[in-house]
């Protein structure tokens, strides 16, 4: 038997979320899980015989908060640009783009839920956005700037997206970083921006406030 959603990932997220604002980034509303454990539970039960990835779509995690609420008070790091939001999940990071004046954002995830996610939320702010289905690691892409938030989370992961980053930033891409203080954060190559104190579930994370920071590689 087919699991119930799979054919229809809009319908499961519109089923399974909330019109949410991120604390952080009262400006944007999204489509998003007001407890973390039904929704796990659920895609764990449904969708993970068929090897989809957890829910990451469907919470605003403390790296692209704080990502995101950077670019709209420093709304100068995307405005006219051409901008990649890499592991976009909800989208959230692409949607602060655009509203920061960006003239073109895509956002890149290689899940299909998260996917329609982003288009679910890109609907819902106004925003006009393009989404990447491959993976994009490795690629030059044409962007101006290339946001990434909290991607080290997992050694190889990290090592791989870091690398192309980091080569990225050698040929005059921008790159910014939200991260919160994950294991696998290459800190001697990057430069810290600010800083954020960001609400965040217990559920999720091991505190209520999770100390998160933005950063960009250090300049050669």
């Amino acid at each position: 038997m087919t699991p119930r959603g799979i054919a229809d990932p809009a319908a499961f997220i519109r089923a399974e979320t909330q019109r949410l604002a991120p604390p952080l980034v009262p400006e944007i509303t999204l489509h998003l899980a007001e407890e973390s454990l039904p929704i796990w539970q659920r895609t764990e039960e449904e969708l993970g015989e068929i090897g989809l990835p957890p829910p990451f779509w469907a919470f605003a995690w403390a790296g692209g908060q704080a990502l995101a609420r950077y670019i709209l008070d420093h709304p100068e790091t995307v405005r006219g640009k051409r901008v990649l939001d890499f592991a976009a999940g909800s989208g959230l990071v692409g949607i602060a783009a655009m509203k920061a004046g960006a003239s073109r954002v895509a956002c890149a995830d290689i899940d299909r839920f998260a996917h329609a996610a982003i288009a679910a939320n890109a609907a819902l702010n106004g925003a006009a956005l393009d989404v990447l289905t491959a993976d994009v690691v490795g690629s030059e892409g044409g962007w101006d700037v290339v946001l990434a938030g909290d991607i080290a989370y997992e050694r190889d992961l990290a090592t791989r997206v870091f690398a192309w980053l980091e080569a990225l930033a050698a040929g005059g891409v921008e790159v910014w970083i939200g991260d919160p203080g994950r294991s696998y954060l290459p800190r001697a190559q990057l430069e810290k921006m600010a800083d954020y104190a960001v609400p965040v579930s217990r559920e999720l994370e091991d505190a209520e406030i999770k100390a998160t920071s933005v950063w960009r590689p250090k300049p050669r």
